[in-house]
């Protein structure tokens, strides 16, 4: 079995070395870059499964190397995740927003690292066979793809992750909380805010398809896929 890819974009030395060594004793094949223009140059003959992206590089942010990446057709599925000293919630928030999957302060513990690069593939990736038709959608999982009218909407793995959930459960309302445990996973540690950034670019990606009502919002509850009234 093919290794599982993973690039690290790290302008420090001594973290970009520690994180290789750590991934590589968990079985992934590791990319290394210093900065964005390496790691560019290093994507253009590589399609790696996940980008660790630093948020302080030296040529350009690792932020705006996310924005980059999301806005080019060939990466805009690519799982990102964000590796930064910035811990306050707005930095998390535009991080998120600005389509990363998940992101980790430093300092942080190899363990924390793999599990959550572990959560983050393990939402890109469904097993299941089923093809799921609602209201103009339709999610062919073994595809891992959205149609409308048959033309594919493009989700990041999280957003695909989270529509699958909602529409094979539709109608019935989940918390932040529950949503996290049954999107994310039980085991991993995001915040609930969380939740609310990706609604808004999973709704983001279905409103030229008219379907980003089916996403609805319950005032003090959660939120709900449904077709009905839409």
């Amino acid at each position: 079995m093919t290794a599982q890819k993973i690039l690290i974009v790290e302008d420090e030395q001594a973290i970009r070395e520690m994180t290789a060594f750590h991934l590589s004793r968990a079985g992934y094949a590791v990319l290394e870059a210093q900065n964005c223009r390496e790691a560019r140059a290093l994507l253009a003959d590589n399609r790696p499964d996940l980008a660790l992206i630093d948020w302080m590089l030296p040529d350009m942010s690792g932020l705006e190397l996310t924005r980059t990446l999301k806005r080019d057709k060939e990466f805009e599925d690519l799982a990102i995740i964000m590796l930064t000293a910035r811990a306050e919630e707005r930095d998390k928030v535009s991080g998120l927003e600005g389509g990363a999957d998940d992101y980790i302060t430093k300092p942080f513990s190899p363990r924390e690292l793999v599990a959550r690069i572990k959560a983050v593939l393990r939402r890109a990736v469904n097993a299941s066979d089923e093809l799921v038709s609602a209201g103009v959608l339709e999610i062919d999982a073994a595809g891992h793809r959205v149609l409308s009218s048959g033309r594919e909407i493009k989700l990041g793995p999280t957003e695909y992750r989270l529509l699958h959930f909602l529409v094979t459960h539709a109608e019935r309302v989940y918390s932040r909380t529950q949503l996290l445990d049954r999107v994310w996973g039980a085991n991993v540690y995001v915040e609930e805010r969380t939740v609310d950034v990706h609604v808004r670019r999973l709704r983001k990606a279905l409103t030229d398809a008219g379907a980003d009502e089916y996403i609805q919002t319950v005032r003090g509850a959660g939120y709900r896929f449904s077709t009905r009234d839409v």
